[in-house]
């Protein structure tokens, strides 16, 4: 299906002439990325401990429970968080801007 499939004729363009969606494309690519790449450093940070430092995850915390299962869990919190952190703005910031794109085309 075309991209613009069930838009008026010279709406889609109108958009993407509008300064604003520019704005909206590169904040939302740009915040994208960012998250992106923390969340490739904390995983891969984390797999990288578990192939070269394994006597440093095997130490114990107490309770029989060794340092790999902290992190591990807070592995996966980070990925909450920043779900979260991406959500938070794409309904505030993001839904603002598309809000007044779509006032701008009436």
């Amino acid at each position: 299906m075309a991209p613009d499939a069930g838009v008026k004729p010279g709406v889609a363009e109108q958009v993407r002439r509008n300064p604003l969606f520019a704005e909206l494309v590169l904040k939302r690519s740009r915040f994208g990325w960012t998250i992106a790449i923390a969340m490739l450093v904390v995983y891969y940070g984390f797999v990288l401990l578990v192939a070269f430092d394994k006597p440093l995850l095997g130490m114990s915390v107490g309770g029989g429970i060794t340092l790999a299962f902290p992190l591990g869990l807070a592995v996966i919190l980070v990925a909450i968080l920043l779900t979260g952190l991406y959500v938070l703005r794409a309904n505030g910031e993001y839904d603002d801007l598309t809000r007044r794109i779509r006032e701008g085309l009436q």
